[in-house]
């Protein structure tokens, strides 16, 4: 039988070798593919989150953890869309015009995914037209900016803005967040 504690560890440990396994492995016996993530990597990814916020993990254990998910959403994903599992809602993540920093984002993206949001993974250095187009043609319900220079901070407020005049602005919540590195913990690699 399929060791749904072993998941959650190796998730939380952001193992992602053992987390494919471990998912295969379920998979492989009948496990339903929305107990895995709801019964083991949502929780560790809750955990890792909680032990962020105590400075517990840092950045680098919430990346490798999220990586973990990663790696278990893989094989998840093509069965959920086979089976028809409704998306809890579509979702256009990037970070804004002149920022190249993906991390946060990325993390973000992850917990999206493991949270059933079907997400439209916009990439880097994206221009408001982007974020735009992906409402209109692509039907993101929810758009998430990300940023982490303070000098392309005020690109948010600019794709807002866009968003606002394409006329998609008052359907669409918008969502945003800085990346607060002078808070950011750091410590050596073990």
């Amino acid at each position: 039988m399929a060791d749904l504690q072993k998941l959650y560890t190796a998730v939380l440990e952001g193992d992602a070798k053992t987390s494919a396994a471990v998912t295969q492995q379920a998979l492989d016996e009948g496990v339903e593919p929305m107990k895995l993530i709801t019964d083991a990597m949502v929780p560790a990814m809750d955990e890792a989150g909680r032990r962020f916020e105590a400075e517990e993990y840092f950045v680098p254990e919430l990346l490798l953890a999220a990586r973990a998910m990663k790696a278990a959403m893989v094989l998840i994903r093509p069965l959920l869309v086979a089976s028809g599992a409704k998306s809890a809602g579509r979702v256009a993540v990037g970070t804004v015009k002149g920022d190249l920093h993906d991390i946060g984002k990325n993390l973000v993206a992850s917990m999206l995914e493991g949270g059933g949001f079907e997400v439209i993974d916009l990439g880097a250095d994206v221009s408001p037209e982007k974020f735009i187009a992906a409402v209109k043609e692509q039907g993101a319900q929810v758009v998430c900016l990300s940023a982490l220079l303070t000098v392309t901070m005020p690109a948010m407020k600019t794709t807002i803005m866009a968003l606002q005049q394409a006329g998609v602005r008052d359907s669409t919540p918008v969502r945003s967040a800085r990346t607060a590195t002078a808070k950011t913990p750091t410590r050596p690699w073990r």
